[in-house]
């Protein structure tokens, strides 16, 4: 057979397959990858991955970044900034930012919209590989930056950011494609003669993102799951923690995210919330935060519901009092490193922190002599500092809020007060 020959039957046979794949749909149903969870990096000193992260380092460290609105896939300035510094050093600045408000909000309304056909319409494996791609990026080349910029513009630890900005992100973005597969599987049974389907939709509009400055993972899940469902989203960012905030806007983009599915506004929140409450296209809102804020849009939305197009679905996590109570069999040792890291881990700054402890009478002394010894080794400075074990509250008034605390406690005859206490 001469070469010309060939050409013709391998182009002959590519034509037929095309025709074949012309004429007829796609009847796999494929299973996204069985996920698990991310290796946590130890950033022991002389490994590669301490390295690379001191590195990132010093060189956000060394630049200070404009972080605009990203608006239908598009960076928007809106002559109105605000800074990003470090908690722990505050005359550094990091970053500018945008500050958005009701114009910007309307152009990431109809962005949304414009956006919300084609993904809608997307087939959820698509969409998927979308987000199990950042995961690889995050656990990849991305990692580094998201650590670096948690650190610095949280005032994280290297363990605390690592847990979070990498390893629990990048479990979001693979176990959330696992379950919602599960989700679509979930299907009705069928009498004979009949198919009965669930078709899970999109809701009919945007869903709003309201992030918080404690966990950069969630600020990455709460616009994200949303979207992975095929929902278009607009994604309010605290503005303490904008820093990773805008890196994972900006991983999202190189994963390949479509324009308009997340659009970022930053700003403050009733600059941004108010006018997305208003607007009749608001389809639900993913939220955490504190009580006060979630009970205030709850009330908004009950106050207006005769103006949406559709009920608006909300979902919103808040703060608490998390209590420790030991019974009189628990090992000491145990339970003080328990105590430890519970309550103050990122200073505490978590829903999940241990606030109090109710400790047997029988077991206080050694338990109170135990704590004192392990609080005395406790390293408090910058996080760029592997040693330390704490950093700094995230803002002023969160400082004040909490030496406010302890001056009560001081001046109280109510507590005794065993150890610590000061602030700076």
């Amino acid at each position: 057979m001469t070469a010309v020959a060939v050409g013709i039957r391998r182009a002959r046979d590519t034509l037929q397959r095309s025709r074949f794949e012309d004429q007829h749909m796609d009847n796999g149903i494929p299973s996204p990858p069985i996920p698990a969870n991310e290796p946590i990096r130890t950033y022991a000193p002389g490994t590669p991955e301490r390295e690379r992260l001191e590195s990132r380092l010093q060189s956000m460290l060394t630049e200070e970044i404009e972080i605009p609105a990203i608006i239908g896939g598009r960076e928007l300035h809106t002559g109105t900034t605000g800074t990003v510094v470090c908690p722990h050093q505050h005359g550094h600045r990091l970053a500018t930012y945008e500050r958005c408000a009701a114009p910007e909000v309307e152009q990431a309304i109809a962005a949304a919209g414009a956006a919300w056909p084609a993904w809608a319409a997307m087939p959820w494996r698509e969409r998927f590989a979308i987000f199990l791609r950042a995961a690889d990026l995050l656990a990849g080349s991305w990692r580094a930056t998201l650590n670096a910029a948690t650190m610095l513009g949280q005032s994280k630890t290297v363990h605390e950011a690592e847990i979070d900005a990498a390893c629990e992100l990048i479990d979001f973005w693979r176990f959330n494609p696992h379950y919602l597969s599960r989700v679509y599987a979930e299907q009705p049974g069928s009498a004979p003669g009949v198919w009965n389907v669930a078709d899970y939709r999109p809701l009919e509009g945007f869903v709003l993102a309201i992030t918080p400055f404690n966990f950069t993972s969630i600020a990455g899940n709460l616009p994200t799951a949303p979207a992975l469902a095929g929902n278009t989203v607009l994604w309010k960012p605290a503005s303490t923690s904008l820093l990773s905030s805008w890196y994972i806007m900006k991983l999202l983009e190189e994963a390949g995210l479509p324009p308009g599915v997340v659009n970022f506004l930053p700003g403050s929140g009733p600059d941004v919330g108010e006018p997305v409450l208003a607007s009749r296209e608001l389809a639900g809102i993913h939220f955490t935060g504190s009580t006060a804020t979630f009970q205030h849009l709850w009330r908004v939305i009950g106050d207006r519901i005769d103006s949406y197009r559709t009920y608006p679905r909300i979902v919103g996590e808040t703060g608490g009092k998390n209590f420790v109570f030991v019974h009189p069999s628990a090992s000491v040792p145990a339970l003080v490193t328990a105590l430890v890291r519970g309550a103050f881990e990122y200073q505490g700054q978590k829903c999940s922190a241990a606030s109090r402890a109710y400790v047997p009478a029988s077991l206080w002394p050694a338990v109170r002599q135990e704590l004192e010894a392990m609080l005395s080794r406790v390293k408090m400075g910058s996080p760029t500092d592997f040693g330390n074990f704490m950093a700094a509250v995230i803002d002023e008034a969160s400082f004040r809020n909490i030496a406010g605390y302890l001056e009560r406690a001081a001046s109280s005859s109510e507590y005794e007060l065993v150890h610590g206490g000061g602030s700076d």
